[in-house]
Formats: C-alpha cells, structure tokens, sequence
C-alpha cells in the first residue's frame, strides 16, 4: 500500500500497490468545486478517494459521498476518510455505478439528492486499447461498450433537479459526451487542460446543469506546465489547495 499527500499535505491517501494511482486529474476535477460550496457532493468513481477527499479538504461546508465498486478501493476509501478525521462529513457506497436501474434503486443511487456529482470515468474503451494486465487496472481503466453513456445517466439520476455534474476526460471523448448530456443537462461549460503552453489538450473539464437550457460556454484553458517541466504558477496554486477551477456553472 502506498502512501500518498495531496494539496500540499492537506490530504493524506492511502493508494493500491496496483490498482488505480490518483494525480493531477483528481486535483483538478476537485478543483472544479466551488470553496463556498455548501451542500452533498458525490464522488461517483472514487477509488481510493482522492477527488472526493480534495473537495473535503477545501471545501469546509461539503458533504461527501464516495460510490465505488472495487471492494478493496472501497476500503481504502473508507480508511482514508478515518485518516484525515472526516467520517463525519464523508461516507461509501460500494456498488455498482453501471448496474441497472433496479439494483441502484435498491442502494440507493437513484434518489436524485446531489447538489453536486464529480466523476473522473474510466478512460479506456473496451475492445479498443491496450489493455493492462493487471485486473485491478483494468477496471479502474476500461469502460464497456456504450458505458460512458450510461456512467452519465447514473450521474443524472443521482442529482437533484439543476444540480451540477462535473467531470474529467480525455479530450477527445468530447463528442461522445456532448452527446450523453444533450437533452439532459445544460449550461454546459467546457474547460481545456494543456499539458505546456502550444500543445494540444490532453484532457477537458466539463460542467453542466441537471435540466438546464443555457448555452454551451467554452472557457479559458488552463497550461499545467513550464518549459522545464515544472507547474505553471496558476497549476501549482490549484495542486496545493489554494485556489480553485470553475468549470461547474
């Protein structure tokens, strides 16, 4: 088990010796997390717990719900929330985001009680990629078939009406999820991640409202590195906790 310190030693993660290693893409999506925010946020995906926890850490009037099917990442997730002192404002779930309707009814995953879903989805398409050796990878990695249109329907039904989803992908799943959200959600925002300055971007933030009818608003891009390889001032202040990205309408 590996040890890990996040925003600059604000959060403490324990991680999987295989399994899925939480990054920047976890800081960032919780980053797309008001400071103000008050209300429930679910990590819908969490592993371990990184994204969900970051949000804890900055974000003092949250509520946490982790959903998360491994058994052993659900675990970790649940001692990593004992470890930073936060069982009173964080719980798990352990089930099945992908399950049909009936079995996510019976945990409770259809109540439609989110103000706010962060999701990091896996990003590999099944049949399609390369695919890890190692089990626990592969499922923190690899979505099936027509899965990230089903992983958004999941995350609709769990949101309040105009509450807010907001996820990390790789760019070029863009379509797809445009896609997935139409005729469900609105006011979507799009947010570029660029890994140096001149570069394509690798992945993007997307916010959107839960019903909404407000347009698409394309936002500024965020450059994580320098020329040497070190953080932009801006990705540096967000890895350590100090400021936040507004993705999320």
């Amino acid at each position: 088990m590996k040890q890990a310190w996040f925003l600059g030693g604000k959060v403490q993660l324990a991680q999987s010796d295989t399994g899925h290693r939480a990054g920047t893409d976890a800081v960032l999506l919780a980053a797309t997390v008001p400071a103000s925010f008050a209300g429930l946020v679910v990590d819908a995906g969490s592993a371990s717990g990184a994204a969900g926890l970051c949000v804890a850490a900055r974000v003092k009037q949250a509520r946490l719900r982790l959903i998360e099917i491994d058994p052993s990442e659900a675990d970790l997730a649940r001692a990593n929330i004992l470890a930073n002192g936060w069982q009173d404002r964080a719980s798990v779930v352990e089930t099945d985001l992908l399950a049909p309707f009936k079995a996510r009814e019976a945990m409770g995953l259809t109540r439609a009680d989110a103000d706010l879903v962060i999701t990091n989805p896996p990003y590999l398409a099944e049949g399609k990629t390369r695919i890890s050796p190692d089990s626990d990878r592969q499922r923190a990695h690899t979505m099936p078939e027509g899965g990230l249109e089903r992983w958004l329907l999941a995350c609709h039904a769990l949101l309040k009406p105009h509450g807010v989803l907001s996820l990390i992908h790789r760019a070029d799943a863009l379509p797809e999820i445009l896609g997935a959200l139409e005729g469900r959600f609105g006011g979507v925002s799009l947010l570029p991640i660029y890994p140096h300055e001149g570069a394509s971007a690798t992945r993007i933030l997307v916010g959107a409202i839960r019903g909404s009818r407000a347009p698409l608003n394309l936002l500024s891009g965020l450059v994580l590195h320098e020329p040497d390889g070190g953080f932009t001032p801006r990705a540096e202040a967000i890895h350590r906790g100090e400021e936040g990205l507004y993705p999320s309408p």
